[in-house]
């Protein structure tokens, strides 16, 4: 009877590279990340998280988070939601039509606040990652929204990867994130390759009525609008 077999050396390679890809995409806790200006430290994956706006619960669902969400707030005060929307959304409650509370947060025992500046959260406001953290509620802010707090580049679909690759960690999802970042650019680089050399000025309309209102070169539209041609 033949007890031992020696493997081609190729198969080999092959299932080391499969075990180091699986150990590389497992998130080690505590996890330190990167925040705007600060670094937040995750002992374990949050339990209880709550998104704010429809882009961020967008990126959590993208991620299959739901099971670790308790809800999301401010989407229907702004905004219609679509049938398909709604049915992404089905049977996650919405905690706040507009802005939670502190006590919304407290009711609903949240551990992790997906938001941004301008997006649920203001300087110098009652929710904020300082007046969270005594509570026990991390914070992560949407990378865009960090000119608010601190200088930084016009906006890039780079923020987006980025703000999607630290869910990915933080959440311990790092290949459902780098598989979804990767789609991602494949469909831009698609995009780009069509795109004619003349390209139109465009004017983004966000909201208005006596005067209009857009967004500048530090907000996602205008990245938007680039990659799009």
């Amino acid at each position: 009877m033949k007890l031992f077999s020696f493997r081609p050396i190729s198969l080999v390679l092959a299932l080391l590279s499969t075990i180091t890809q699986a150990s590389a995409d497992t998130t080690r806790y505590p996890l330190t990340i990167q925040s705007c200006n600060r670094a937040v430290t995750f002992d374990k994956a949050p339990q209880h998280a709550l998104s704010h706006d429809i882009n961020m619960t967008q990126m959590m669902l993208a991620l299959g988070l739901k099971s670790s969400m308790v809800g999301y707030s401010g989407i229907t005060g702004w905004k219609t939601v679509t049938p398909s929307m709604a049915k992404i959304l089905d049977g996650l409650p919405e905690l706040a039509s507009k802005y939670p509370s502190v006590e919304t947060l407290l009711n609903a025992n949240v551990d992790f606040f997906f938001a941004g500046w301008d997006y649920g959260m203001r300087v110098g406001g009652d929710l904020t990652p300082q007046t969270l953290a005594p509570l026990g509620i991390k914070v992560y802010e949407l990378t865009e929204s960090c000119a608010f707090v601190m200088k930084r580049p016009a906006a890039s679909l780079d923020d987006m990867y980025n703000d999607l690759r630290n869910l990915g960690r933080i959440f311990d999802v790092q290949d459902r994130a780098n598989q979804l970042i990767a789609q991602m650019q494949q469909r831009v680089a698609k995009l780009n390759a069509s795109l004619p050399s003349d390209r139109p000025r465009v004017f983004l309309y966000d909201s208005g009525e006596d005067r209009a209102m857009t967004s500048g070169r530090l907000a996602m539209p205008q990245a938007l609008i680039e990659a799009a041609g």
